[in-house]
Parts: C-alpha cells; sequence; structure tokens
C-alpha cells in the first residue's frame, strides 16, 4: 500500500482577506486619482477686470480668460470685428473679438473670453465663451427655438 503524502495546504484562511482588501484598495485609489485628475482638467477658471487690472503690467501678453457682464450700451461692429467692455461693476475693459460668439450673446449678460490684453488696456479675444444661467427651462408645449440672426442690438 502507498501512502501519499498531503497535498500542500492553501494558504490560511486569515490571509486571504487582506490580499482581497489589499487589491481593493490599491483599485480604489487608482480610481479616486483618475477622478479627481479629470475634475482639475475640466475646471475653467478665468480673471474678473478687477483681477486683471490688479496685476498691472505683468499680464500684457499673457494669454487668459476674463469673465465678467457684458456692458449694457458697448457691444458694436460685425460679430467677427466685435468690440464690447466687460465689467465686474467696480472695473471695466474694452475687448475687441474677431471670432464671433454664439447666438445667446448679449449685453447684460455674463461672459468668458479668452486672449491676451493689450499694452493699449484693450483685450483681444481669441474666443467668446457665453455664460449661462444654469437653471433649465422646458420650452413651452410647441415652441420653437428662435431662428434669430445674431443681433448685438436686440435687447433680448
Amino acid at each position: 500500500m502507498t501512502v501519499r503524502e498531503p497535498a500542500p495546504a492553501a494558504l490560511p484562511p486569515r490571509r486571504r482577506p487582506w490580499g482581497i482588501l489589499v487589491l481593493v484598495i490599491v483599485v480604489l485609489g487608482v480610481i479616486v486619482f483618475l477622478a479627481i485628475s479629470s475634475i482639475g482638467n475640466a475646471l475653467v477658471y478665468y480673471l474678473t477686470p478687477s483681477e486683471l487690472l490688479a496685476r498691472g503690467d505683468a499680464a500684457v501678453g499673457d494669454t487668459i480668460r476674463l469673465g465678467g457682464q457684458v456692458e449694457p450700451g458697448s457691444v458694436h461692429g460685425e460679430p467677427t470685428d466685435l468690440v464690447f467692455v466687460l465689467t465686474d461693476g467696480t472695473a471695466e475693459i474694452p475687448v475687441h473679438s474677431t471670432a464671433a460668439p454664439t447666438r445667446s450673446f448679449q449685453e447684460g449678460r455674463g461672459a468668458v473670453v479668452e486672449g491676451t490684453l493689450g499694452a493699449d488696456g484693450t483685450f483681444e479675444a481669441d474666443q467668446v465663451i457665453v455664460k449661462h444661467d444654469e437653471n433649465y427651462v422646458a420650452p413651452s408645449s410647441g415652441a420653437l427655438p428662435s431662428d434669430r440672426a445674431f443681433d448685438p442690438g436686440s435687447d433680448e
């Protein structure tokens, strides 16, 4: 009769949960890291006119984002050669843009522009982003989107 040697015993039951727990912690850590790094890349930071002017000559030539309210009565020109003033209620900065804004661009509304501040104090915008209200209101039954063309002088 042949005696078989017993098969090597599996890891003690106490070690298995620790290995799984370490693996779960590592996976969760990677997921949290990816989520946080993605959020940081998605945030859009901008300066107000007061903050930009506080930088003085150091801000001239830097590519930045400037945000504020479009001053009523300040919008002039064609959409591809537009001049307007952004304000934060304290300071004002004239903006010149050769990039046509979206149709929701209006006086008295918020806007963020991306570009550079010139030595003459005029902000040269490469891009105009219209800030919008975060409250969604569904259109009334049967309503159609407006097909009105861009009109910088409209009061709507």
